[in-house]
């Protein structure tokens, strides 16, 4: 069922529309030699490898795959030198794929170099890691970096609907209900090999069973029994997707790190973006947790980071342990209740000039205005903050950030009482 050209390919519209660099890159004209290096930064199933045999198909190019696994600089060279004497000697272009390009080390990415540079070959490198980190530099200014989506929901049911009809897959040898489709997209996640995979077997388990001379019928029952795993009802557009969210967000608001973890189990084997979970974890630290334990934040951070670095099915560890982290941190909403009031003043029309000795008296003619005039530098006192007023007029001596008593705050509560104290007049 793989594409024999860039029409065929489902998903990644972003990268192929009239005029992208990849269709560019497949077209005849492109066939040169001189054409464009790639690199395909995506999860797995996204159509890396798809991409570059239909480049190679559409422009009558040779196509070579090497993988980073198995392959070593001998490989490389070889394919080099075969490389330039089908262009001296026949005209004839070379694609070379290499699968997993993060897995080659410096020296072999160096032996890529003068078969890139000189148009020996157009390479086409593949990697499910971020390649800022993991394709050495010369290589990286050399070539296109293209980022690849999961695929969407509606792209793989019609990749899926596609294989059931078409001759190069089931050939409609069976039928597929709507239940049985919404399951192989759930469990596929975005991945079409994963689909595909899943139709197969789902397919082959139907065929066993089917009466003589009947249609084999793959439904979801039979997805689930074919795959040996049991299918979540879970919408990713629907009420499970918010109500599960919501539930993940609540138990960690309430501390209960066990609900916490079963809730985003079961978003990750329903399907749910890593990348969206990992944001609404960044969100619930800074909004929850925040100055009651300020690292929850960075952990969530780190997690959002590693996720993005790693994917599934890895990236379920950083996400539990982020999850475990702010379940079970101290809590306090001071923050956003903080800035939420701010902007409720602000919006509302409640504020004022900026007090003249904190503007700022460093361009031309600010100090004959009087900016500046009268600020006390808090580092020459010794008890490192100044009486002054910070506050326009109309909001002076109004409290924003009211700290908990929780965790970290409670340090906080106690320090920034005795700083209001000497900034509003009201001495030691």
């Amino acid at each position: 069922m793989r594409p024999q050209s860039l029409d065929e390919v489902v998903g990644q519209q972003h990268l192929l529309k009239p005029g992208s660099p990849l269709r560019t890159l497949a077209s005849d004209a492109a066939g040169g030699g001189g054409a464009v290096s790639v690199i395909l930064w995506g999860p797995p199933g996204t159509g890396k490898t798809t991409l570059a045999q239909a480049i190679a198909h559409s422009s009558g190019r040779r196509f070579v795959e090497l993988s980073a696994v198995t392959a070593g600089i001998k490989d490389v060279r070889t394919v080099m030198e075969r490389a330039l004497n089908d262009r001296d000697l026949y005209d004839i272009a070379t694609v070379l794929f290499l699968d997993e390009i993060h897995r080659f080390t410096k020296a072999q990415q160096d032996a890529l170099l003068p078969g890139v540079e000189n148009g020996w070959v157009t390479l086409v490198a593949a990697t499910t890691e971020n390649p800022s980190f993991s394709v050495i530099s010369p290589l990286l200014s050399r070539s296109l970096l293209l980022t690849l989506e999961p695929l969407a929901d509606p792209d793989l049911r019609r990749l899926l609907e596609r294989a059931v009809e078409d001759p190069r897959g089931l050939g409609a040898r069976v039928e597929v209900t709507d239940d049985a489709y919404e399951a192989l997209v759930q469990v596929a996640s975005g991945d079409a090999r994963r689909a595909l995979t899943g139709l197969e077997a789902a397919g082959a388990s139907a065929t066993a069973s089917a009466e003589d001379d009947a249609t084999p019928v793959v439904t979801g029952e039979t997805v689930a029994i074919s795959i040996d795993r049991a299918l979540l009802r879970y919408d990713k557009n629907g009420d499970q997707h918010y109500d599960v969210i919501s539930a993940f967000i609540k138990s960690m608001r309430g501390s209960d790190p066990d609900a916490a973890i079963h809730y985003l189990a079961r978003m990750i084997e329903a399907g749910e973006d890593p990348r969206f979970i990992a944001r609404r974890l960044m969100v619930h630290a800074a909004e929850d947790v925040g100055m009651a334990d300020p690292q929850a934040l960075r952990v969530a951070v780190a997690a959002a980071e590693a996720t993005q670095l790693i994917g599934l099915p890895e990236a379920r560890i950083p996400l539990a342990e982020a999850t475990i982290y702010i379940a079970t941190a101290p809590k306090s909403n001071a923050v956003i209740t903080a800035i939420d009031a701010a902007i409720a003043d602000v919006k509302a029309g409640r504020f004022g000039l900026v007090p003249t000795h904190l503007r700022d008296a460093h361009y031309p003619g600010a100090k004959r205005m009087g900016h500046g005039k009268g600020y006390r530098y808090p580092h020459s006192d010794p008890r490192g903050v100044s009486q002054q007023q910070y506050l326009p007029d109309e909001l002076r001596g109004k409290v924003y950030y009211q700290p908990t008593q929780h965790g970290n705050e409670r340090e906080v509560s106690d320090r920034l009482e005795k700083i209001r104290r000497i900034t509003r007049g009201g001495g030691e």
